[in-house]
Order: C-alpha cells, then structure tokens, then sequence
C-alpha cells in the first residue's frame, strides 16, 4: 500500500493565556499541545483515511509521550519516530499581540528532535513511500538536512513524488549551507507550496509572475501559493486558476498552513482534482485557524464537507 511520509521536528507548544503577554514576567500559560509542522502535517493527512508515517525523534518524557500517542491514536505510522533516553522533546512557548503577530521562544535545535541524523532513515520504512513531504522549518541543523537528503533520494530513486512546504524563517536563508539544503530539495520537488510572502525566497527573479514561471521551468510541477484568508493560486505547466477563502473568525493560527498542506497532498492522494483539492485545502485551514492548539486545528474528511456545503448555505441566504 503506498503511504505519504514527512520528515522534521515534533515538538510541545505552550500558549500564553492572555493577548500582550510578555516573556520576561510570570503569567498564566496553556498546553502543552502536540505540535512541530510536520507533526502537524501527518496528522491532518491520516485524518483524511490517506495511510502516512514521520520520520522524528522525541525524548523519553511526558512531552514525547503527548506526541507519539496523539499521531499513533490518529492513525499515523510511528515507527519512524525514535525515542531517545538522554534527550528532552522539543518546545514552543508562544505570545500574541494585539496585531495578531506571534513571538516564540524555541527550544529545538538543542532537543531530541534536533539529533536527528541520516541513521534514523530506515530504508525499509520508506520502501512503500510514494509521497514524501518536507518543511523548510526542518532543516535547522546539519544532521537534519543529511537526513532529508537521504529520505528524498530514497523516494526519487522510487519514483515517488516529493512536495515541499519552505515555511522557512528568512535567518536561514544567511546561513550558507542551509540555503544549499532548500535549493537541492527545490530542485527535486514536484509540489511546491509556499505562502505569499515565500514566493521569492528561493528565486532570483525579482516578481512573484516570473518566480513562479522559473519553477515551473526547472522542472516544478505544481505551485500552490498559500494567500491566507484570501484562499490560494495554483499555477502547472497547462492551468492556473485561484480558490477563495472562508470567512471565519481567527483564534489560533498556528498550524493553519500545515494543515493546508495536509489536505491538499491527502486529498491528491484520494484521487481528487487540483481544483477540489485546493478547495478543501482552503477549507481545512479556515477550520484550524478557529481551533485553539496547533495540532487541535486537523480535521476529518466529514468535517470539512460539511464546512463547504455550510458557507455554500450562507452565500445562497446572502444572494
């Protein structure tokens, strides 16, 4: 049975309990919710019944454990997530502003999930992997971009199709060797899926218009560009059209993204068409943005069929 697999950081996040809230002082904080995008990836795709599985490492402790027993619950294949004894899983503490921005303090790069390296890729496990999906956010150390490395030649050399999500903060982009880590996966992706403001990060062409023509030019198949609320464009070498969004009230928006990316590469693999694909995608990440917790923003199939046919109820009551 062909299974998509992803490959990055699983981690904890805690939230601040009030909007304004600030680092530097005691407050009132919630979680620890399972997150990581790829974490967050996999499980928006299991919950669409697409058989899938993650490549990770966690610690041997509580956040672990919230993680490995969340993903397994839903339905994805754990055997790829390593557990190791001497280290912790990583976290996320995040702060809201009245502007709807986001500050986070991180402790990844130092946590289990940053030791991993090429020697938890298991060749076996990806041998019925036809779709691999990587996030740009996980190749934040040298160990982690040799694993990557691995697992996408793996997938390539057997014919499976590769999407890559850049999610990347632009401080990567000064730090040579993690720039060759996102150009050498562009170069053998197939789905690209960066948001509005990525469009340019990894070109040299200086509009969104040519930028996307040269992906495609190199060899990109499709490029979904994610607008947020506005909904998303798709660009191939024979169609382009864009997919409005939801009107929904924004309660949490982190994993928003992740879960797009989920349903767009699940629904793919259901056999839809790009156009209902990306419609429930569009779908998918209004309904996460209204959910408070990362991870907690996945939704089922039903779910977002029901979403639809609710807001195409609401258009024919405004006209």
């Amino acid at each position: 049975m062909s299974k998509v697999f992803t490959i990055g950081e699983i981690l904890v996040e805690i939230m601040a309990s009030q909007t304004g809230q600030s680092f530097d002082r005691p407050g009132v904080w919630h979680g620890p919710y399972p997150s990581g995008a790829p974490a967050i990836f996999i499980d928006q795709v299991t919950r669409f019944g697409v058989p899938c599985g993650i490549i990770s490492c966690v610690g041997k402790d509580g956040f672990g454990d919230i993680n490995v027993n969340r993903l397994a619950a839903d339905g994805v294949d754990i055997r790829g997530i390593s557990v190791l004894p001497l280290e912790t899983t990583g976290s996320a503490f995040v702060t809201y502003h009245e502007s709807g921005d986001r500050d986070f303090i991180f402790n990844i790069k130092n946590a289990a999930c940053g030791k991993l390296s090429a020697r938890h890729v298991d060749e076996r496990l990806l041998k019925d992997c036809t779709h691999f999906h990587i996030m740009g956010s996980s190749l934040f150390s040298f160990h982690m971009v040799d694993a990557v490395k691995k697992a996408v030649t793996l997938v390539k050399q057997n014919g499976g199709v590769i999407s890559f999500d850049p999610n990347i903060r632009k401080e990567m982009l000064d730090i040579p060797e993690m720039r060759d880590a996102l150009h050498f996966v562009l170069e053998l992706t197939d789905i690209y899926m960066p948001s509005e403001g990525e469009v340019l990060l990894l070109s040299s062409h200086g509009t969104s218009e040519r930028a996307i023509a040269g992906f495609l030019e190199d060899g990109v198949k499709e490029v979904i560009v994610k607008r947020g609320s506005k909904g998303a464009s798709f660009w191939s070498a024979t169609e382009q059209f864009h997919i409005g969004g939801y009107p929904v009230q924004e309660i949490d928006p982190t994993g928003a993204g992740d879960c797009f990316g989920g349903a767009y590469v699940a629904c793919r693999q259901l056999g839809y068409s790009t156009r209902q694909a990306l419609q429930y995608a569009n779908a998918c990440g209004a309904i996460a943005v209204t959910r408070r917790g990362p991870m907690e923003g996945t939704s089922l199939l039903a779910d977002i069929r029901a979403f639809i046919d609710h807001h195409k109820a609401d258009i024919r009551e405004r006209a």
